[in-house]
């Protein structure tokens, strides 16, 4: 009797917790693929409402003075700002992850954005190389930039070691500032390493490259309201990932401008990082509207928008 309790219980058990499997796999599977597309409607209809904001007129044509205005005036926040912040503190989180690898994480969102919209529009390498090309003369014009920047910080700055009271001969009750002992064959690096003062004229490099970033975001970007446009008379959509890297590329620009913005509120440099933003506007400037204007034809990488609009029209012939 134990044997055939056995044998039944080992012949009808395992269909029996495979049903129940199937069904408890059903009843997972169905919730999940609402919620999936409760999150791709959500993101078609964010990703839509930024790529209308940034692609119209009025953010590509005047970002830029948005973002003068807010490195020559930021600094007033300073008056109101509180000195306790967690963002007072130069070893903040956002500081060490972000601050000093600016570029790198542009880098990294915008060569994606790029691959992905350029393979969208036409599975062609030359096409996605050519786009990309933008982004590695970005970074040689920024790696020069940072070269020439150090070489004149340190031409027209010196080094000064403040001398304490028993060196100088003072005694330490005296009102007078320590003197300051010269150091002629220190560079701004080494200086500063050695806990020593540096003194001279320099451009904030952290500005530079934030409003440099942000101009170069705002201008990759834009071109994705018109990519969109240009997909509706055929009916198709660009895929999700392409969304979800522009949102995070949307996501990186607004982190980029509260950088900014807490730099200028919290350690203002004056004219250090006005010139800085002034340095980054120039290099924008001379890219986007002057050297990538010359087209394919001086071996230039062209704009962003180059190579999208035909292609749509010749996949409209039969």
């Amino acid at each position: 009797m134990n044997l055939k309790t056995g044998n039944s219980s080992n012949g009808f058990t395992p269909e029996i917790s495979l049903d129940k499997l199937h069904r408890m796999a059903a009843e997972l599977i169905l919730p999940g693929r609402s919620i999936l597309r409760l999150l791709n409607t959500v993101l078609e209809f964010v990703t839509n409402f930024l790529a209308r904001v940034l692609g119209s007129s009025l953010i590509r044509r005047h970002f830029h003075l948005l973002l003068s205005g807010l490195v020559l005036f930021g600094p007033v926040l300073s008056f109101w700002v509180s000195k306790y912040s967690i963002f007072a503190n130069s070893n903040h989180y956002l500081y060490r992850k972000f601050l000093r690898s600016t570029w790198g994480w542009t880098c990294i969102f915008t060569s994606a954005f790029i691959i992905l919209l350029s393979l969208s529009v036409r599975h062609s390498t030359s096409l996605s190389l050519r786009h990309l090309s933008r982004v590695g003369l970005t970074g040689l014009l920024w790696w020069s930039c940072q070269r020439l920047l150090t070489l004149l910080e340190d031409a027209a700055g010196t080094c000064y070691e403040p001398m304490t009271p028993g060196q100088d001969g003072q005694s330490p009750a005296s009102p007078v500032q320590p003197l300051l002992l010269l150091h002629e064959d220190q560079n701004k690096a080494s200086c500063l390493k050695a806990h020593m003062l540096w003194r001279g004229y320099e451009v904030s490099q952290d500005v530079l490259i934030l409003c440099f970033c942000c101009l170069l975001l705002v201008e990759e970007m834009c071109v994705f309201g018109h990519h969109l446009e240009r997909q509706k008379p055929l009916q198709r959509s660009p895929g999700t990932p392409l969304r979800v890297v522009f949102l995070l590329c949307v996501l990186l620009l607004l982190v980029w401008m509260f950088l900014l913005l807490c730099l200028l509120a919290y350690f203002p440099k004056f004219p250090s990082q006005q010139l800085g933003g002034a340095l980054g506007y120039l290099g924008w400037r001379g890219l986007y509207h002057g050297l990538y204007r010359l087209g394919s034809r001086w071996g230039c990488p062209g704009l962003p928008r180059e190579g999208l609009s035909t292609t749509v029209h010749t996949n409209k012939q039969p």
